[in-house]
């Protein structure tokens, strides 16, 4: 019989926006605050548990969740996705997870068929990345052995980005034909095409 794993589900959700206008966590997409979109994308790809990285404007956020014990806020996310991305696999260290499939907030055109195809390859050393038309994006999944090497690892606005540049291990999950990676970065990126 097959082993279960196990895939967490980490939703960085603490920027500010700053080209958005406002933290896009509380920021709205087809009547739904990119927050919960997110959230429930991650809970129909299977992932649990599940945490959600706040930051700017936290309590507005926190608000937002159907259960604030999934809230991790990282104190030092004006400091970059890193800071989020550190605060994020830290608060996972308890739980029984043999990955963490990283999604990020502003991503509405990825559904939870994308995110379900790039955790079917989980393992405790997986190292997966979503790929769109051959171009490497999120979400990211990350075997638990990572986590910590990651963590230590993670700074600035580039979050995990330099160390998976130096995997030879990474696979990339073609992604394409089931949605788009492009993120939203201004009000009107929501309106253009995916």
């Amino acid at each position: 019989m097959a082993e279960h794993v196990v895939v967490a589900g980490l939703l960085l959700a603490a920027g500010a926006g700053r080209r958005f206008g406002g933290p896009k966590a509380l920021a709205e997409f087809d009547g739904e605050p990119f927050l919960l979109r997110a959230l429930r994308t991650l809970e129909a790809a299977g992932c649990t548990p599940i945490r959600v990285v706040l930051g700017a404007r936290a309590e507005q956020a926190l608000a937002l969740l159907p259960d604030p014990g999934l809230a991790v806020i990282a104190q030092d996310w004006q400091s970059g996705m890193g800071a989020s991305l550190r605060a994020g696999l830290r608060s996972l260290a308890d739980v029984e997870a043999d990955a963490a499939l990283v999604h990020l907030v502003d991503l509405p055109w990825a559904g939870p068929e994308v995110l379900a195809r790039v955790a079917a390859g989980a393992g405790k050393r997986a190292v997966a990345r979503a790929a769109y038309d051959g171009v490497p994006g999120h979400p990211v999944l990350l075997g638990r052995h990572w986590w910590p090497e990651i963590a230590d690892g993670a700074s600035g606005d580039r979050g995990a980005r330099d160390w998976l540049a130096t995997r030879e291990d990474l696979r990339l999950v073609e992604c394409g034909d089931l949605g788009s990676g492009r993120d939203v970065d201004r009000p009107a990126d929501l309106t253009a095409e995916p």
